[in-house]
Order: C-alpha cells, then structure tokens, then sequence
C-alpha cells in the first residue's frame, strides 16, 4: 500500500506519496513558498532529496510555482507528452506578479511519457496505477489513479459541482474516473472526499456562514464589471486581502463556484 502524505503549506494542496521503491511528489504551490514546502516535508521525516519526480496536474502557477526550484535539489519533473506545450504557460504570471523566486522549467531536464505508458512509469516507485487525461478546468489537466482506490484530480471541479457540468468535458472526465471505483479523493484546493464502497457521492461542505458566502458573492459580481481591487475592496467593505485571494482564485479557475472558492480559502488559512 501507498503511503500519502498531505502537505498544506499554501491555497493548494500536494501530496508526497511514497510506493515501494521511490517517491513521487504530486503538485506544488505558487512561487515564492519553497521554503514553506521544506518545511512541511521536514514535518514528514522524508527528505527533499529523497523524492524521485514531481508530477503537476496542470501548469497554472499555483500547482507548479516551485516545480523548479525543488528539482534543482535532485528531483525529476515528469510530464506526460500531452502537456509538454504547457509548461511555461504561467511563466508570464509570475512575471507580471515580479516573483524574482520563481524559477522557470527547465525543459531539457524534464522526463517526458506518453499516457500509455504510466503504468510502467509508475511501476518504476512501486506504485500500481495510471495517469489519464481529464480535461476541463484547463487542456492539460491529468489525474493520477492508484489500484489501491487512491484518486489525486488536481482542480478538476469537486464531486459535489458534478451535477452542474453534466454533459461537458468536466463532466466527461469524471465518468472516466468514477468508472475506476475511487475510494478516496484527493483535490488541489478541496477536502479529501471519501467515497462509500467506491461509488457514492460526497456531500458538498456548507459554506462557514451565509454572510460570509454573500460577501463572496459580491466580490465576484465587482470583479465581473472589471473594477480594480481596491475599488471592489472600498464597495464591498472585504479586506483587500480578502478580495485578493477571492479574485486570484476565480480568475485562475474558471467555473468555480462560491463553495470552491471558500475551500480554498479554508485550506490557506490551514
């Protein structure tokens, strides 16, 4: 059996999972929190050097801001031939944002491999499972399932959205995975979610109050009428980081939902 870690260090979850002979570290958080990152794998007893590959759901910038500055200590970024177009996808994000920290990929070192062939790849850490594609939230997106019923989706929309992208390329991807009988979920910015004989639905987690779920509200309705931050801070009377956070996450996930944006608050917040 697998054993996982869960790292909360930033708005993004990442998880160190370890097989039989080796290690693979799924995701990263924005540029700027490697030393976050460190600390929370010290918190594991597994050494930095010790992971094998990092493997990125999808390069948005806050699931591979580090991805670089964690493989200049010996761990390989792996990628699957479908996302070799968008590695540097974020790259002009964290230029705009002036993150002298972020360190941008460096394509000659990244270990490359067609889908076919995850399960071999995999088989490499002692792990028994495979990497499909699941599209949606962006064209990149891939989802890393272990026999053992382990599910790690990266952003694509929670369960408990299903019922809102029935038909759609999200909805499409889920059917491919629930057809592999999950038991556990694990998301990039929700709860884990554990599924019952590997079938049913989790309940969506309510909101921490409606107040809080209306202020979010909002903030989103401002942003849709492209006002600035601060004015949208000064309209609403949220605190600008506040509006900040509501406004990085919307924008960076297209079709998230007030729920999921408040997941992602909690879990920063962790």
């Amino acid at each position: 059996m697998p054993v996982i870690h869960e790292l909360k260090y930033s708005n993004t979850n990442t998880y160190l999972i370890r097989g039989s002979r080796g290690t693979l570290l799924f995701d990263t958080g924005w540029a700027g929190t490697f030393p976050l990152f460190c600390r929370a794998m010290g918190e594991t007893g597994v050494p930095v050097q010790s992971i094998d590959y990092i493997l990125i759901s999808h390069f948005h910038p806050d699931h591979m801001g580090i991805a670089q500055n964690i493989a200049d200590l010996g761990p390989v970024i792996a990628a699957a031939d479908l996302q070799r177009e968008f590695i540097h996808s974020a790259d002009g994000v964290f230029e705009k944002e002036r993150r002298n920290s972020f360190s941008p990929i460096r394509d000659e070192k990244v270990r490359f491999f067609a889908l076919s062939e995850s399960r071999r790849f995999l088989a490499e850490l002692g792990l028994d499972g495979e990497i499909l594609a699941t599209p949606g939230h962006s064209e990149d997106s891939i989802s890393l399932f272990l026999d053992s019923g382990e599910l790690f989706v990266g952003d694509l929309n929670p369960l408990y959205e299903l019922p809102a992208h029935a038909g759609t390329e999200i909805g499409r991807s889920w059917e491919k995975l629930l057809a592999m009988r999950p038991k556990r979920v694990y998301y990039g910015h929700a709860r884990t979610a554990v599924l019952e004989g590997g079938a049913s639905l989790p309940k969506p987690q309510s909101a921490k109050n409606e107040e809080l779920s209306a202020l979010v509200k909002r903030i989103m309705r401002e942003i849709d009428r492209g006002r600035p931050l601060d004015q949208v801070s000064r309209k609403t009377g949220a605190d600008p980081g506040f509006v900040e956070d509501v406004a990085r996450m919307y924008l960076t996930h297209p079709g998230v939902g007030v729920q999921g944006i408040l997941d992602r608050i909690e879990i920063k917040g962790k």
